[in-house]
C-alpha cells in the first residue's frame, strides 16, 4: 500500500512538472510571436571595413527586409543570408541576431572589372570572375569598365588571361581594354593604343607556349615595326607560327591585282603624258613581310 502511494506521488509530481513545461513553452511561444520582436531594422556594414559604396540602407530596406521570414526567434539565418547575397551589388554576406528585433549584416561588395558579354548585356563581371547584374552607370562611376567576353563558364579564364595580357603588352606601353575568347577557344584584345591583336586558338599547354613565343616575338619586334610603319598600327595578327601581320591606320594595302592594274594605268597615263599624274595620285602597292593585304 506505502509502495502504490509513493509511485502515486511520483506520477503525479512528473504530470504537474509536464504541465509546467507546456505552459511555459506555450507562454514562450506566445511572447516570441509578439510585435516587439518582429525584424525592424538593419545594422550594415562592411566586412573589411571600407566604406560602402553601392550598398546602404534604402537599397537593403528595398530589397531585402521583405522578403525575410519571421521573427528574433524563428528567422533562418542562413536562408537571411542569401537574401541579403541577391541584393544589387552584394558579393557575400554574414548575418547575426541583434537584440531585440534587428540584425547585423556585414557585407562585401562587388569589385567591378567590366561588363560582360557586351555593354547591353546588363551584365558585369568582378574581379573573381564572376558574373553580377547591376547598374552599369554606377560601376562606371568607380573605374573605366573593360569589355570582357567569352562561352559560358569561361568567365575565370578571361579574368585570368587578361592579367596575362597586361604584363604581356607592358613594354608596349599598352593594356588590354578588351578580352574576347570565341566558341572556338580563339583569343582576340583590344588594347588601349587602339590596336586588336589576334592571338589565336588555345586549348592545351602547347598552345599556351605557343602563344605566349609569338607575343614575345611580336613585341621584340614592335620598335621596328613602329620605325617603318609608325605608331598608328590598328591590327596585328599573331597566328602565323613564323611571323605576324599588321595593319596600319594610314596606309593603304592593295591586293596584287589591284596593284598591278594601278601599275598598269600609270604607266599608261604616263606614255600619253597626261597632265597632273603625280606620283602621288597613283595607288601604290606597299608590301611587307610583316603587312596585312586587304582582301
Amino acid at each position: 500500500m506505502w509502495h502504490n502511494a509513493r509511485l502515486l506521488n511520483i506520477i503525479a509530481s512528473a504530470l504537474y512538472a509536464l504541465v509546467a513545461l507546456m505552459a511555459l513553452a506555450a507562454g514562450l511561444l506566445w511572447l516570441a510571436q509578439r510585435p516587439v520582436f518582429a525584424i525592424t531594422h538593419v545594422d550594415l556594414s562592411s566586412m573589411d571595413g571600407a566604406t560602402l559604396r553601392h550598398v546602404n540602407g534604402p537599397s537593403v530596406r528595398a530589397n531585402a527586409l521583405g522578403k525575410l521570414s519571421g521573427n528574433f526567434f524563428t528567422l533562418d539565418l542562413n536562408a537571411a543570408r542569401q537574401v541579403f547575397e541577391s541584393v544589387p551589388w552584394v558579393r557575400r554576406a554574414s548575418v547575426r541576431r541583434e537584440w531585440p528585433n534587428g540584425l547585423a549584416v556585414e557585407v562585401e561588395e562587388h569589385e567591378a572589372l567590366g561588363t560582360w558579354g557586351g555593354a547591353d548585356s546588363g551584365r558585369l563581371i568582378n574581379t573573381y570572375g564572376e558574373v553580377f547584374v547591376a547598374n552599369t552607370a554606377e560601376a562606371e562611376e568607380d573605374a573605366q569598365l573593360l569589355a570582357l567576353d567569352g562561352p559560358p563558364d569561361s568567365e575565370g579564364d578571361v579574368v585570368e588571361k587578361l592579367e596575362v595580357m597586361r604584363e604581356w603588352f607592358k613594354p608596349l606601353k599598352a593594356e588590354p581594354l578588351a578580352v574576347a575568347l570565341s566558341s572556338r577557344y580563339a583569343w582576340r584584345a583590344r588594347l588601349s593604343n587602339g590596336m586588336v591583336v589576334e592571338l589565336g586558338r588555345e586549348q592545351t599547354d602547347e598552345d599556351r607556349a605557343a602563344m605566349e613565343a609569338r607575343v614575345r616575338r611580336f613585341v621584340t619586334a614592335w620598335p621596328q615595326v613602329t620605325e617603318q610603319w609608325g605608331r598608328q598600327i590598328d591590327y596585328a595578327d599573331l597566328r602565323y607560327p613564323n611571323g605576324f601581320a599588321i595593319r596600319a591606320a594610314n596606309v593603304r594595302f592593295l591586293t596584287d591585282a589591284q596593284a598591278a592594274a594601278a601599275a598598269k594605268a600609270a604607266a599608261a597615263a604616263a606614255a600619253r603624258g597626261a597632265a597632273g599624274n603625280s606620283p602621288n595620285n597613283n595607288p601604290t602597292r606597299l608590301k611587307s613581310k610583316n603587312a596585312e593585304k586587304t582582301r
